[in-house]
């Protein structure tokens, strides 16, 4: 790679794209030795042509020795499903209460599992005939709801027993309070 600029003759150049084993090494032994600090240095010192950011992402989502590797298993997507129910798109709180699972992780089964498998499901149920009803909507009936949209419980479709939350009482007690307030 030439310069194109000779006013920067110190300038490192930087290593892009997959990391390779001897790197992964490098970089496992440094932070084992010295400790997961100052990304910068610990690029620079453990002899790493990369950035402090790419090395703080490499060890962080995938050289950990605490990481889970592997498959989802049903329990867990299942608590991804209640937690995202929960808080959203905060994927290190939800990978937070999954030990050894990273944000990035649970993000990307999100974006490429379960979001999928919640769309198909959405649209197998407004593909359903709805009646039609040539009766007046009685007005005391407060589950009816007067937009189009279609009106069915999400505990059909999805698990909420306690079986396997990984000890989260507050978040299943969480969800029993948000699914009475949709009954009543």
């Amino acid at each position: 790679m030439a310069r194109k600029n000779n006013d920067a003759p110190n300038k490192r150049v930087m290593n892009k794209g997959a990391w390779t084993a001897e790197e992964d090494r490098k970089l496992a032994q440094y932070i084992e030795a010295h400790g997961a600090k100052r990304w910068k240095s610990v690029a620079i010192k453990a002899g790493l042509n990369r950035c402090g950011k790419s090395c703080r992402l490499r060890w962080l989502n995938y050289l950990r020795p605490n990481i889970k590797r592997g498959n989802i298993s049903n329990d867990e997507e299942d608590l991804i499903l209640r937690l995202h129910k929960l808080l959203g798109n905060r994927w290190s709180l939800i990978a937070g209460r999954l030990p050894g699972r990273t944000d990035n992780e649970i993000k990307n089964y999100w974006n490429s599992h379960l979001s999928k498998k919640i769309r198909a499901t959405s649209t197998k149920l407004e593909s359903i005939p709805q009646e039609t009803h040539d009766t007046k909507p009685d007005p005391m009936d407060t589950r009816q709801s007067e937009s189009s949209e279609v009106d069915f419980d999400i505990s059909d479709f999805f698990d909420f027993t306690a079986e396997g939350c990984y000890g989260l009482e507050w978040v299943n007690k969480f969800l029993e309070l948000d699914q009475s307030n949709v009954i009543n």
